[in-house]
């Protein structure tokens, strides 16, 4: 089958803008042009989008996308280098989660300073975001 930019877009709900990007950054292939020059593309770009789009989901960065991209195109390798990916986004992830646990835990206290029936310029919120002295730790 035979996809236009648009289509691909519809498809995968990745933004035009976006699909040049991964052009121009080598992730998917120059696609062929017609001859009225619209970009034309094949069911495994539009499989290989899908893909980079998934794992930008998951949060991975464009190296990891670039690198399992690269594996995909070796079916017989193993798949130890794909398994470390996943392992380091998955401890990013759970660094995240610390540091926003973290957040909510000082929101929670700062919000819960304030009955909001004090003037402005006593406002425990507004004291607790100018001063990071004021937070409980360090988030």
């Amino acid at each position: 089958m035979d996809f236009s930019i648009g289509d691909m877009s519809r498809q995968t709900g990745v933004k035009i803008p976006t699909i040049r990007y991964y052009e121009k950054e080598g992730l998917l292939a120059a696609p062929v042009r017609s001859e009225g020059n619209q970009r034309r593309y094949g069911e495994a770009d539009l499989d290989r989008l899908g893909f980079i789009k998934h794992a930008r989901d998951l949060g991975l960065p464009m190296a990891a996308i670039r690198k399992l991209l690269e594996l995909s195109e070796h079916p017989d390798r193993p798949c130890e280098d794909a398994n470390r990916i996943a392992i380091e986004q998955l401890a990013a992830v759970r660094r995240r989660i610390s540091h926003l646990k973290k957040l909510e835990s000082e929101l929670v206290r700062i919000a819960a300073s304030c009955d909001g029936h004090q003037q402005v310029a006593d406002c425990n919120v507004l004291k607790a975001f100018g001063d990071h002295g004021q937070c409980r730790g360090d988030h």
